[in-house]
């Protein structure tokens, strides 16, 4: 493929390959640790970087994981070594693993650019990781490959199957109105999470991966393996090896990524019914990699894709376990692409077209033709008006179909503690009709944008029989999560965005067909409460939390760091 790098030309020469006091130095700790000169000189020296933690279920794997690809790399004749990096964990980290993906991303800068890398093998999976650690190679611009952790298999509860996430909402509003019992909900403790892995349903996990995949950052198929499976380790071995030629290649994002590269990955998280999340981090990723992207391209790819992934939380029962059994990414992507950039270039070397040239279908209910979609747009929608001028975004495929147009009176909750006191008041002023409204919950309001903007239900409307109602918040909330929830409504409330101008009462109008989100409330009246706002008292003053208040951009903007999002690399030392 063109000319190759010589051993001289390689990153790490810089350490390892000239004869000075300093390259001395590093050969000697590399000696002191029981390699040998002939290991690592010469060599490609891959940098492995892992998400792996004790208290990261979906990456338990990948202290093998690691060790599998290690295998690639030594038999392509690199050298491996691996860097430990903040696993990001989704389960455990308060306020929200979000304020932490930009850490992840910076450390994954910063971790390659003070050693001797050539290139990266990226281990991620679980929601924040899959952009965090992309972020940060994008902006390091060295080669990468990116191995997905894959889904966990199917949940497993008293002969029903569950996935992981929609059930646990859908399993609770049935605890919550009486249906079910503190034992069953405790027993299906047990049966939801069966192995490592992501999870199973058609989450921010499983978008992501797809996500990177179409974007041409994975080898062909594997974003859709399971964890467990014995095609999984195959192809961490298989990344090993292809990131060795990569570096001889010089196959750098900006060598590879294009225009087409970030549609592409628009287009699958549309056709996929994707997480509204990814709205978030794609255009981050594409910010990094200095190309364009907005929510207005997002809506535009949206409105010519159609939803042909039949998985939960969307319209379907089937899981990733069973998309996988149905050919999988390649399978989908050979499905979608009409709608896709096939000359954009992948890791493997080859165009995205030549990836999926072979691909079949062995499931047309999961994956489903083009002419017999789940739905004819793709599976999210961006809105804009008075409430939010910037954009916010609606998971239309996981909605009731019938409040995709409606006008409602606000119930308006001021900050998360306000929701949890006073929902399930059963004097609570609310109907099925209302308007649910939570605010303080966006990028600098939450901190980090939590996942609060499925709210659950007021217990009385549950007792009624009510499953959905629209809910409206400047928040993110989890992809496995459904509901007719209009999301990230940007500006954020935190600094005077309209969210933070609502009252109780005031007359909401959702009108998604035409793409429209409106406060109905004279613009006299919101001069009025605009001048009587004021901004909300900072409660972050030391630590990453108060860097990443002054410089976390908005949803609409990707909420990246400003001084990261864009702008040449940092330059690289001088002396060695």
């Amino acid at each position: 493929m063109g000319t190759r790098k010589r051993p001289e030309e390689l990153r790490s020469h810089r350490w390892y390959g000239v004869d000075d006091l300093r390259a001395f130095g590093h050969r000697s700790r590399m000696l002191q640790m029981g390699f040998s000169e002939a290991d690592f000189r010469g060599k490609p020296v891959i940098g492995i970087i892992n998400t792996w933690s004790e208290l990261s279920p979906c990456h338990f794997h990948f202290r093998t994981r690691a060790e599998e690809v290690k295998r690639g790399v030594w038999q392509a004749g690199g050298f491996p070594v691996e860097l430990p990096a903040h696993p990001v964990t989704e389960q455990y980290m308060k306020p929200t693993s979000m304020l932490y993906r930009n850490m992840l991303a910076m450390e994954t800068e910063e971790l390659v650019r003070s050693q001797p890398c050539d290139g990266l093998v990226l281990l991620g999976g679980c929601d924040k990781t899959p952009p965090g650690l992309v972020m940060g190679a994008l902006s390091m611009g060295l080669p990468f490959i990116f191995v997905p952790a894959g889904p966990m298999l199917r949940g497993n509860w008293r002969g029903k199957t569950l996935g992981s996430g929609s059930d646990v909402w859908k399993y609770n509003a049935e605890l919550r109105a009486g249906n079910i019992t503190q034992s069953q909900w405790k027993d299906m403790e047990t049966g939801i999470a069966r192995s490592f892995g992501t999870c199973m349903t058609a989450g921010t996990a499983a978008t992501m991966m797809l996500a990177c995949e179409a974007m041409g950052l994975t080898l062909p198929g594997a974003s859709s393996i399971p964890a467990p499976d014995a095609n999984h380790p195959r192809m961490a071995t298989d990344s090993g090896r292809r990131i060795v030629d990569m570096v001889w290649e010089d196959l750098t994002p900006a060598a590879m990524l294009t225009q087409g590269s970030v549609d592409n990955a628009v287009a699958a998280t549309m056709a996929f019914g994707g997480s509204t999340n990814a709205i978030i981090h794609i255009i981050a990723m594409a910010r990094r990699a200095g190309l364009e992207l907005d929510l207005e391209r997002f809506d535009t790819i949206s409105r010519r894709v159609p939803l042909i992934a039949n998985l939960r939380p969307n319209a379907g029962e089937a899981l990733m376990e069973d998309f996988f059994y149905a050919g999988g990414s390649r399978a989908f992507l050979k499905r979608l692409s009409p709608h896709l950039d096939l000359a954009a270039k992948t890791v493997s070397g080859r165009t995205l077209g030549d990836d999926i040239a072979d691909a079949e279908v062995f499931d047309e209910e999961v994956i489903r033709p083009l002419d017999r979609p789940i739905q004819a747009e793709g599976g999210l929608a961006v809105v804009k008006g008075t409430l939010a001028p910037k954009g916010a975004v609606i998971k239309t495929s996981a909605a009731d179909p019938k409040l995709l147009t409606h006008t409602g009176p606000a119930v308006v909750f001021d900050n998360y503690a306000d929701l949890k006191k006073r929902l399930d008041d059963p004097d609570l002023d609310v109907t099925a009709d209302s308007v649910l409204v939570l605010r303080s919950s966006g990028p600098q309001g939450g901190p980090g944008m939590p996942e609060w903007g499925m709210m659950p239900i007021p217990q009385k409307l549950l007792k009624q029989g009510v499953r959905d109602m629209v809910r409206l918040s400047d928040a993110r909330m989890s992809g496995t999560s459904y509901g007719t929830c209009v999301l990230h409504v940007s500006p954020e409330s935190h600094i005077g965005g309209p969210l933070a101008l609502v009252r109780d009462g005031d007359l909401i109008r959702l009108d998604v067909p035409n793409r429209r989100l409106d406060l109905l409330v004279e613009e006299a009246e919101m001069e009025r409460r605009r001048a009587a706002w004021t901004p909300p008292v900072r409660r972050y003053e030391r630590g990453w939390t108060s860097m990443y208040l002054d410089q976390v951009t908005q949803a609409d903007e990707g909420c990246d760091l400003r001084f990261l999002e864009a702008g040449a690399p940092t330059p690289e030392p001088d002396i060695y």
